[in-house]
């Protein structure tokens, strides 16, 4: 009975058989023994019409089989105009709580297991892989800061990147904030080689405490394994329970603004040249697509917004949780040694594009059996 109920669902929700229709499909397709979305999308035209009531409604139930067949394989919601994937337009007015903003900042997650995992490929250029690595390995090199924190760091890290990268192939020959002096006093970490300036957000209280228990919101997975926090920055930085979230200064923005030396921060960012965590997680929730197999569904045209929108979106969950399994295969290390290691790892992983100014902003492929390959051995 529970097969014939989800049988005919999907018939009525995906083929969009009236109800009639669909309960004579059914019946048809029962006999033949499709019953399942895998069996229906991995049939061929010809076995399906002889089980259907009529022609229309073969080439409608393959469609939509194959359509939901490939829309699970890639962890991709089914629906591809689910309220999940339409985001509600954000008050600029409104004033959010810390505990809000940080929810807001979640970084989506995979059902796929890790197998599936090793069959994603994604298209993308190299400065979001960076920037999602970096936030990634910062959730185990600085647990304790909060993700918008760790998101204002990746950023830097990706922008620095990018600079020298564009001085070094002729693109930029204006001289850099930080060469310039910009950053002279300010406290630093050293993130993936980069040494990052940094704020202490004073007043920006993300967790939540009771008399009972210690909430600390939700924005990521709490099972994953955290290490304890970089022993290798300088004293008055360095992450511990009661320290201030950060903040990355941005020193180009500093340098325009001809502005002063910054101390600290209060829990507002408002006008400050820092990087933003906002910013930084709405570029990689658009930046990964999708390499299809199944060449009739990469040359498909006029795909929904919402569409696109939900399978890059569930693309960066899969990256995400492809780069957890790697920096929590090498627990063992200490967060230094860590850091070091994980912008060879980038190295190895990132997209391959042409050397000099041809391969500026380019995309490739970024297989995440890659990245799986890369953990410490059992």
């Amino acid at each position: 009975m529970a097969a014939t109920n989800n049988l005919l669902r999907f018939l009525t929700a995906e083929a969009k058989l009236p109800l009639a229709a669909a309960i004579a499909q059914a019946t048809g397709l029962q006999k033949a023994n499709l019953v399942t979305i895998e069996d229906l999308a991995k049939t061929d035209f010809e076995t399906l019409k002889a089980a259907s009531a009529n022609d229309k409604a073969a080439k409608a139930t393959l469609a939509a089989a194959k359509r939901v067949f490939i829309k699970r394989k890639r962890g991709l919601p089914e629906e591809s105009t689910s309220s999940s994937s339409k985001r509600p337009r954000a008050d600029p007015a409104e004033i959010k709580s810390p505990a809000d903003v940080e929810a807001s900042l979640a970084l989506p997650s995979s059902n796929l297991n890790e197998d599936e995992l090793a069959g994603i490929i994604l298209t993308t250029n190299r400065a979001p892989l960076l920037l999602t690595f970096a936030a990634v390995l910062l959730r185990y090199t600085m647990p304790d800061q909060p993700l918008s924190s760790r998101l204002s760091l990746a950023q830097a890290v990706t922008s620095m990147n990018a600079q020298a990268k564009a001085a070094s192939i002729g693109l930029d020959k204006s001289g850099s904030a930080e060469k310039e002096g910009w950053g002279q006093g300010q406290p630093f970490m050293k993130v993936m080689t980069r040494d990052i300036r940094v704020l202490k957000r004073w007043g920006y209280e993300w967790k939540t405490d009771t008399k009972n228990s210690a909430h600390v919101i939700k924005t990521e997975d709490q099972d994953q394994k955290l290490l304890a926090a970089n022993s290798d920055l300088p004293a008055d930085v360095t992450s511990s329970e009661d320290s201030p979230a950060l903040l990355a200064l941005d020193l180009e923005q500093l340098k325009r603004l001809d502005s002063p030396l910054i101390v600290s921060a209060s829990a507002s960012t408002t006008g400050l040249p820092v990087y933003q965590a906002d910013s930084a997680h709405n570029y990689i929730l658009k930046a990964f697509d999708s390499v299809f197999e199944d060449k009739a569904e990469a040359k498909k045209k006029k795909r929904p917004a919402s569409e696109i929108a939900a399978e890059r979106e569930a693309n960066l969950g899969h990256l995400v949780k492809a780069l957890d399994l790697l920096f929590q295969s090498w627990s063992v290390l200490d967060p230094t040694e860590l850091d070091k290691r994980a912008w060879s790892w980038y190295v190895k992983v990132r997209p391959q594009v042409e050397g000099g100014r041809a391969g500026w902003g380019a995309k490739g492929q970024v297989k995440l059996k890659e990245i799986l390959n890369l953990r410490r051995p059992k």
